[in-house]
């Protein structure tokens, strides 16, 4: 009769069984690469992020306008989906790459144009768009950015860089962008339609935030901690926005003394009408005005709030992009930005009818954690979330997402009339 061995008995453990557990990490003396290894979040990167930038350039990254509910509604409404996988599908093989806007992404995402970049981290627009370029994603540069229309052209030779669009009270000028932007080779015009004023950005108000930034005893205070932050600015290149003149206020009169808040659907078509490439409208927050700009034969929109930055209690993109879809996504291509802090956001998003979305604060996270290298890792990071959410759904590209692969399930419902 066999004995029954006992697994659990004790005894005294044997060489051969402690090796294979004496496996040593090797140690990373790049403290900066070990930092961002260790992020495996949007959410990781914003932590470290946070901790190495003075409050003021991270706030203004970070807030949003007055009670800052459109960002948190947005976020949230990404939360609030439930997947539907489908099982036994061969997805050995992923394929996260698509087609926008006339040419090829190799991720259904790209950069964001963001304002003010370099005060984020002196690197900026040019760390971004090479990120982008390896990447093989495109690159927005903002009206309001830190670098010129041509170095990031130079930075990001061979990627395909997008150009946003604000129009000034000084049409000639603002035209003048437009025009340098075609010359340097960019594909796309964004034209944003949703700043006639500056939103209420609270935050900005109670840093003290101006351009540029002011030296106080609280700002001062709070830099100690980051010497990094401040080496960098002070020894590097002065901030300012590299489409305009010197500046000594806030970002919000800047932006209220130069916006023109008589833009309207003619302009539109005259701006269309100036542009070699491709027109994108941006800041769509309605099914009427996506249906209308459309018409206008626009060859894409971005649904947008903003970021949450411009009215607060705005319509939650990520809620009105089913809609929207259904309306036009046979004429136009759509994209979608605001609240997108993961892989799996974006996937969501392509479910429900997006064709592409972009990244603002996700990669401005990485900015800051580690420069081009904390972008590169925010890329990577989304990179993973979307290709293991693919393969969670049982879908090997993103044309095989479809509307039945996302539930959105109700909090914010319309209260009946």
């Amino acid at each position: 009769m066999t004995t029954l061995r006992n697994p659990a008995a004790r005894r005294v453990p044997r060489p051969r069984d402690l090796a294979p557990l004496m496996r040593f990490k090797k140690p990373q003396f790049d403290a900066r690469k070990r930092r961002l290894d260790a992020a495996l979040t949007i959410e990781d990167l914003r932590t470290i992020a946070k901790r190495r930038t003075p409050k003021a350039a991270f706030d203004y990254t970070d807030g949003s306008a007055e009670a800052e509910l459109s960002l948190a509604r947005a976020r949230q409404a990404f939360s609030d989906i439930e997947f539907r996988p489908s099982i036994l599908r061969d997805v050995a093989k992923v394929d996260t790459s698509c087609t926008i806007l006339g040419g090829r992404s190799e991720l259904p995402f790209g950069i964001a144009p963001t304002g003010f970049t370099r005060m984020m981290h002196t690197e900026g627009e040019y760390a971004g768009s090479r990120a982008a370029g390896r990447a093989g994603i495109p690159f927005s540069l903002s009206t309001m950015g830190t670098a010129s229309i041509e170095d990031v052209k130079i930075a990001n030779p061979h990627g395909r860089n997008w150009f946003q669009l604000y129009m000034w009270k000084d049409r000639e000028r603002s035209m003048a962008l437009v025009d340098r932007a075609a010359k340097a080779g960019y594909d796309t015009l964004l034209v944003t339609v949703d700043v006639p004023v500056a939103g209420a950005r609270l935050r900005d108000k109670r840093n003290g935030m101006s351009i540029p930034p002011a030296l106080t005893a609280k700002t001062v205070l709070n830099a100690l901690p980051r010497p990094h932050w401040w080496i960098d600015f002070l020894t590097t290149e002065p901030l300012a926005f590299a489409s305009l003149d010197r500046w000594s206020g806030t970002v919000a009169e800047l932006l209220d003394t130069m916006f023109d808040p008589t833009v309207t659907f003619d302009d539109l078509a005259w701006i269309k009408s100036q542009w070699p490439g491709k027109v994108v409208v941006k800041g769509i927050q309605t099914v009427d005005d996506a249906v209308a700009v459309t018409e206008l034969g626009v060859d894409g929109i971005v649904l947008s709030n903003h970021g949450g930055r411009q009215l607060d209690r705005a319509p939650i993109p990520f809620h009105l992009l089913p809609d929207v879809a259904r309306e036009v996504g046979e004429h136009s291509e759509i994209i979608l930005d605001t609240g997108i802090t993961s892989g799996a956001d974006i996937v969501a998003a392509v479910a429900l009818g997006a064709r592409f979305t972009l990244i603002g604060r996700a990669y401005l996270y990485g900015l800051m954690a580690g420069g081009e290298a904390g972008v590169d890792r925010a890329i990577a990071i989304l990179s993973e979330q979307i290709e293991r959410t693919m393969r969670l759904l049982g879908v090997a590209s993103l044309d095989e997402l479809t509307p039945g692969h996302v539930v959105q399930l109700e909090r914010l419902v319309p209260r009946a009339r």
